[in-house]
């Protein structure tokens, strides 16, 4: 039976979710993608964390619509030496969740964990000489060279946000998840409150003190706070989400999925909209340290097995609006995307050539484990044409079904599949992560260093620093081509389509941001 018929068919009468109906108008219930498994932003790049951490945390600039930065815990900055020397100046009376002043120092070391980690903050300090704190509310960036893009990079929005937390927290170890949730943004961590798996609890920090003037535009302007508790639940089952969306057991549901999308639409006192236009970004992620996709030759012949077309049609269905084929290694329709290599993607797929093309590269039925997240219905749909096409292309495919919290976490296994490894897996990334190669993370190609999968590609990562020096956006762009043109050869994955996705919720809420799930300046009606 479909879901929406299911759902149609209320005198079956579905089981309401197991949360409480919470009758205080200042309480925000709402549903995430996914179960907050991770809670530092640091350590994982799962948008559910990247949700939790704007809650919790401040950034020195925020980003608008436009992708432009501006300051939002700063008072100002200033520039000297051509650009080799930063001031920034912390606004005053800025105050950590646990009433200990925000002090330039505690930028400083957040700043240089965050670095550690960041594919942008990593190019920024090694461009900086040094990065000190010269009084509590001034830190100063000495530059090896002019960096223009400082304020983009202290104000990307994309995954690990350089989010501010106290000097004693920022000093852990970036590869050592924080668990003690101790920021200055707009919200508290309730951690008596959470219970894993089922509920997460985020209270209004009192003392925080909204920045004045200028208009509220995704994470810059005025953060101010309407509600005094915002409630996660987690309902893995769509039905069940949409169901208590429609009866008003919650307020917002993050990620509407598709075959649900239209009854939705069709329900009194619910509104679908689609808060980001550079849509999801497909990708299928391979283990390039393990057999066999440590074989560049076995990873491009799959190329001619995948079919964009029937990944998107699995994740939104077939109505052309919903999605786009033919995507490459950047965003497409913004400056740094290229039609390069695409070629590879179109026409029919032919299988009997793959099947070819992969025993000539040496591909001797080695064990191909697909994670799969069954509580992530899009990533899920995903998996299931991935693991159909390489079964079709002759590969010995376990499909290892899990919910997505435990694929975060075996992701980070370098391990033989034998010993608890993976070979591939599907996920999907915000267009504002392919903007360009700054922030692109699936397209670091440093080896042991780079995001999980851990591709090596020494020519990649050298376009890439030439693309921090180079003198306009043609002369980027033409080094993006580049990038493309040399990607389609070592494949540090394997773009699988673009599509937007929807979010639902209650239409009393008023003033809820582009973007992504932002949790100021909504209220209710």
């Amino acid at each position: 039976m479909r879901r929406r018929t299911f759902l149609a068919a209320s005198a079956a009468g579905l089981a309401a979710p197991a949360v409480s109906r919470a009758q205080d108008s200042r309480v925000l219930r709402f549903i995430p993608q996914a179960d907050l498994t991770v809670l530092d932003p640091m350590w994982t790049t799962a948008y559910v964390t990247r949700n939790h951490a704007f809650m919790v945390y401040d950034t020195l600039f925020g980003q608008d619509s436009q992708y432009r930065p501006s300051p939002q815990m700063l008072e100002g900055f200033t520039t000297e030496d051509g650009g080799k020397t930063w001031t920034l100046t912390l606004r005053p009376g800025l105050l950590f969740h646990d009433n200990e002043p925000v002090r330039a120092r505690d930028c400083v070391a957040s700043l240089q964990r965050w670095g550690k980690r960041d594919a942008f903050g990593g190019a920024l300090m090694a461009a900086t000489d040094e990065l000190v704190a010269r009084d509590d509310r001034t830190l100063v960036f000495r530059l090896k060279k002019p960096f223009p893009l400082l304020p983009a990079a202290l104000a990307k929005t994309p995954l690990f946000m350089p989010a501010i937390m106290p000097e004693r927290i920022a000093r852990t170890d970036p590869f050592t998840q924080v668990t003690e949730m101790v920021g200055s943004g707009p919200f508290r961590f309730k951690a008596d409150e959470r219970v894993p798996g089922a509920r997460v609890v985020y209270e209004k920090f009192g003392a925080y003190k909204p920045r004045e003037g200028g208009p509220t535009d995704w994470t810059s302007g005025p953060k101010v706070v309407h509600f005094d508790r915002v409630e996660w639940t987690t309902i893995p089952d769509p039905t069940t989400a949409a169901q208590a969306l429609i009866n008003g057991e919650q307020d917002w549901w993050d990620y509407a999925t598709a075959d649900l999308m239209g009854l939705l639409a069709r329900s009194r006192g619910v509104k679908v909209v689609v808060q980001e236009p550079s849509g999801q970004i497909a990708i299928l992620r391979m283990n390039h340290l393990q057999p066999p996709f440590n074989n560049p030759a076995i990873r491009r012949a799959l190329l001619g097995a995948m079919s964009q077309e029937d990944v998107m049609a699995a994740v939104v269905g077939t109505d052309p609006k919903m999605s786009r084929t033919g995507v490459g290694f950047f965003c497409p329709d913004t400056p740094m995307a290229s039609g390069v290599g695409l070629d590879v993607l179109a026409g029919p797929r032919d299988m009997a050539k793959v099947k070819r093309d992969l025993k000539a590269a040496g591909y001797s039925n080695e064990r191909v484990v697909l994670l799969a997240a069954t509580d992530f219905p899009v990533l899920k749909a995903m998996a299931d044409v991935v693991a159909d096409m390489l079964k079709q292309a002759g590969m010995n495919v376990d499909y290892q079904a899990t919910d997505w919290g435990s694929v975060v976490a075996r992701r980070g296994k370098k391990d033989p599949v034998d010993a608890g490894g993976w070979s591939a897996f599907c996920t999907a990334w915000a267009g504002t992560d392919h903007l360009n190669p700054s922030g692109h993370l699936s397209l670091r190609t440093n080896g042991e260093q780079a995001w999980f999968g851990w591709p090596s590609d020494p020519k990649i990562e050298q376009l890439r620093d030439a693309w921090f020096n180079a003198p306009d956006v043609p002369a980027q762009a033409a080094l993006c081509a580049d990038i493309q043109r040399e990607a389609f050869q070592s494949l540090p994955y394997i773009p699988m389509g673009q599509y937007l996705q929807p979010t639902a919720y209650r239409s009393s809420l008023e003033g809820v941001l582009n973007g992504f799930a932002l949790f100021w300046n909504v209220r209710r009606a």
